[in-house]
């Protein structure tokens, strides 16, 4: 079973920099909080900040939502229109459906040895 995390957003756009953009990725999430820790996303949920209502897919912005990488939106694939009038990315956020970091169960087998005793011999 897997456990969803709280809204997640490390990563800003810079408005005035056509090649920044919003990167909710694991690996910018690893690095700004080293305790972070998903074994395995199974599922995840985006959108954006301020409109948290919205489905990203209807806010007119090319943005990426990827269950192996995170979110990605790069400014320099947004187009005017949608939602705001500049070409930038919104700022996103995401949660995560991790499998806890636990280690895998491990089956032990349990041998029983038996020793048998030969009867002893008496001489008469």
């Amino acid at each position: 079973d897997c456990i969803w995390t709280d809204w997640i957003d490390v990563s800003y756009p810079n408005s005035s920099d056509r090649n920044s953009g919003d990167y909710e990725t694991f690996e910018n999430i690893q690095k700004k909080n080293s305790s972070w820790v998903c074994a395995k996303a199974e599922n995840i949920s985006c959108r954006a900040e301020k409109f948290p209502d919205v489905p990203i897919a209807d806010l007119g912005q090319i943005v990426e939502c990827d269950v192996n990488t995170g979110l990605i939106c790069n400014n320099s694939q947004q187009h005017i229109g949608g939602i705001i009038p500049m070409p930038v990315c919104l700022n996103y956020e995401i949660s995560v459906c991790c499998v806890p970091n636990t280690p895998e169960c491990i089956t032990s087998t349990t041998t029983s040895t038996t020793t048998t005793t030969p009867p002893s011999s008496t001489t008469s």
